[in-house]
């Protein structure tokens, strides 16, 4: 029998149908009625942020580090302006979340009410799709849609924006168990003609290379990577947001491509025959200037979900649309076929190949100098794969740690490394962490920052307190806005403007002020201590403060506008 509800009792229904656990929010006006009806339900579990912003990267995060969709509440006018920030965010890394945000009463919207704002047209530029619910009784069907949209095809957030008066209206409530939404139908199976063609082509190539994204590791496909690479035995190499999708600790992995990629990465992606971009999309950070990648003539498989993305930066020979992993589980079934003929990769060739890859490897693009009077940034990240056997979950913020923090950790399993790649948000670390503990709650979890983002949402330290979450803070500390000084160094002529953190807080008093553990670290000698000392407390925050080599940069690096193998691959390129 249907029930009548109030529309905030349905939208908490409905979160409790979709499975829903955790929901990361901030109350105000607009949605007191929904927080009244989460007070009296026991489905799922509400976390309490500090700003608007955490609450959305806090979900966000939750939705990387596991399968689930992340759900965050907002309220009207500037919460959801507060939110912005990581809408955009999770939109340019497609992750699939949902986002309800209050609005003022139906009859006060476009009247400049308190706490109003257009919150469909505000966001419309950074979310998947958007609703404004007017009617109580299209409500459980747009939820529905909402979890849906988010989900399928290529992902995304997702919002629903309810207007106050909209929560106090009843009807019969019914949840939908199917949908059917006629201008929305996402392709999932690649056209099996494109996918026989890229088996010919990536069994002809002397030089082959493989390509991967983040889209990879969104669509569950790793397993179907590491049968591909490691049948044919290509050389593969995953991007910022594709790190962990194929183990970092194999020979075929190459390191990771574009401005701050390895010179063997960079060097294979250029100089390749047959190239297949999996869940990739050939993004500036990582090809660099097209017109210099365009300059080798080579053959470009492309397998995304996003039709808009193929050919958008780089023409490609074999477009092929479909979810990443269907279309690898029938290009290894077609390998398979092929193999059974007879027909495999020219080992001559590849052999050759290899030889080149192993001469662009000698080069050892990521050695650094070391010191025993000043804590190389480095070796902080190689000694926290130390210390968590190279299993942890990292978060990072975002800037000259988090490239580090790319480099020298070995990603093996996927859903590990949780970042912001497209839109680079400083700020997202500890929010991060904080979502990534919500949803995997026995694991390791470090967040890598520095000591600018950290400030930025540095009062969810509270948040961790209250929720009894203990992540390890890896505060790498060189009193700049590091890579902001990189580039002024580089290309600004050292003129240092307003990259120097001047003034800064004893941040182990301030964690201590927090209820957590502080620790500062000045001594290389005492890096690994501390760190051990650190993770054995796995019932408390630490937020550890290293001082580290304020000179430090990161190499390699190719500059704004130029090609993939024109890097710098240190000081003496300068």
């Amino acid at each position: 029998m249907t029930q009548e509800l109030t529309g905030a009792d349905i939208v908490v229904r409905c979160l409790a149908e979709e499975g829903v656990e955790h929901v990361f929010g901030y109350p105000g006006g607009a949605v007191l009625y929904i927080y009244d009806a989460i007070f009296k339900q026991d489905k799922f579990q509400h976390i309490l942020v500090r700003h608007e912003q955490a609450a959305i990267h806090a979900a966000d995060a939750y939705s990387r580090s596991s399968e689930k969709v992340g759900v965050a509440i907002v309220t009207s006018g500037p919460g959801v302006t507060n939110a912005v920030t990581g809408l955009a965010t999770a939109y340019m890394d497609s992750i699939p979340m949902v986002i309800i945000s209050g609005q003022v009463p139906s009859t006060a919207i476009g009247q400049d009410a308190f706490q109003e704002c257009d919150t469909v047209g505000i966001t419309r530029p950074c979310v998947k799709h958007n609703f404004l619910v007017k009617d109580v009784k299209d409500l459980a069907e747009t939820m529905k849609k909402a979890f849906f949209i988010a989900t399928t095809g290529r992902p995304g957030p997702v919002l629903v924006d309810i207007p106050k008066d909209i929560t106090t209206h009843t009807c019969a409530y019914e949840y939908p168990q199917t949908l059917e939404m006629r201008s929305y139908k996402p392709v999932d199976k690649g056209h099996a003609g494109q996918i026989r063609k890229a088996v010919q082509l990536l069994l002809s190539a002397e030089r082959p290379m493989i390509y991967t994204g983040g889209g990879v590791i969104l669509a569950n496909a790793s397993p179907e990577l590491n049968k591909l690479v490691d049948r044919l035995g290509y050389p593969c190499t995953n991007t910022l947001m594709g790190l962990g999708a194929y183990p970092a600790s194999s020979e075929r992995f190459v390191g990771m491509p574009g401005m701050h990629g390895t010179y063997e990465a960079n060097m294979a992606m250029q100089h390749c025959d047959v190239l297949i971009a999996i869940g990739a999309r050939f993004d500036d950070r990582v090809i660099g200037n097209p017109k210099h990648f365009a300059s080798h003539p080579r053959k470009i498989i492309h397998i995304d979900i996003d039709p808009s993305s193929i050919s958008k930066r780089v023409k490609v020979d074999i477009p092929i649309v479909g979810n990443v992993r269907d279309v690898l589980q029938e290009l290894n079934a077609q390998l398979d076929a092929a193999e059974a003929q007879g027909t495999k990769p020219n080992a001559a060739a590849l052999s050759q190949w290899w030889g080149q890859i192993s001469e662009w490897r000698g080069r050892e693009c990521l050695k650094y100098p070391t010191s025993r009077e000043v804590i190389k940034p480095q070796s902080v990240v190689e000694t926290l794969w130390k210390v968590t056997d190279g299993d942890a979950f990292i978060t990072s913020d975002v800037g000259q740690h988090q490239m580090w923090a790319a480099q020298y950790y070995g990603f093996d399993k996927p859903r590990r490394w949780i970042n912001s790649g497209g839109l680079g948000t400083m700020g997202v670390g500890l929010p991060y962490a904080m979502g990534v503990q919500m949803a995997n709650p026995d694991a390791t979890v470090a967040c890598i920052t520095g000591e600018a983002s950290i400030q930025m949402c540095i009062q969810e330290l509270a948040t961790c307190k209250q929720y009894h979450l203990t992540p390890k803070i890896i505060l790498l500390n060189n009193r700049f806005l590091g890579m902001v000084r990189q580039w002024q160094q580089i290309d600004y002529g050292s003129r240092y403007s307003e990259s120097y953190m001047d003034s800064l807080p004893d941040f182990t008093k301030l964690a201590e002020s927090f209820g957590h553990v502080g620790m500062k670290i000045e001594n290389p000698n005492d890096v690994e201590g501390a760190m051990r000392e650190a993770f054995a407390m796995k019932d408390r925050l630490v937020f550890m403060n290293f001082l580290t080599d304020q000179t430090e940069n990161v190499w390699p690096m190719v500059k704004a506008g130029k090609g993939l193998t024109e890097m710098l691959l240190g000081s003496e390129d300068l």
